[in-house]
């Protein structure tokens, strides 16, 4: 099969349930900045001077196919749930015991992939935005909202444990 299908040719395409949509919806676009998200995570890991933040990144680059299959998908039940809402709370939690409590504002670029997650931590907010903008239209799960939320917290963290940035930084 050729990756070239010419289906999408006249700004259309099809989610994972088979609907026809415009590529320019709040739905495309949720589910496309969330592909960039994990482009983005995918560049922190490869870059990351840290095997404990490496594999914390490919444990949420793991859990991104199901959140973006929530936005590609109409009328189905949701893939993450907040069990894994949960789960990444717990992530969280379990960083930023690690760290000490923040006085300042952090400058992004203290390491190439500490650089990287930060343009997660900010990408992730922009589709959490869209997500949204598309709950006020259409039926978003809960579950994804909370989820998005968390995420950019998450990366937040691990660009501060990439970083090494501690209270007398």
């Amino acid at each position: 099969m050729s990756i070239t299908t010419k289906t999408g040719d006249h700004g259309e395409t099809s989610l994972l349930t088979g609907e026809r949509v415009k590529k320019s919806g709040l739905r495309v676009d949720t589910y496309g900045t969330l592909d960039e998200v994990d482009s983005a995570l995918g560049l922190a890991r490869a870059f990351s001077d840290k095997d404990d933040v490496a594999e914390r990144i490919l444990q949420l680059q793991r859990k991104m196919p199901a959140l973006m299959a929530d936005f590609a998908s109409c009328g189905k039940e949701p893939r993450i749930t907040m069990e894994d809402v949960h789960e990444l709370e717990d992530w969280c939690d379990d960083v930023e015991s690690d760290l000490p409590e923040e006085h300042a504002f952090i400058i992004p670029g203290g390491s190439q992939s500490g650089a990287m997650l930060d343009l997660v931590r900010t990408t992730a907010r922009r589709a959490e935005r869209c997500a949204c903008r598309l709950a006020e239209a259409e039926d978003v799960a809960a579950s994804d909202l909370v989820y998005l939320n968390r995420l950019s917290d998450y990366c937040y963290l691990l660009m501060r444990l990439e970083e090494d940035i501690y209270e007398d930084d």
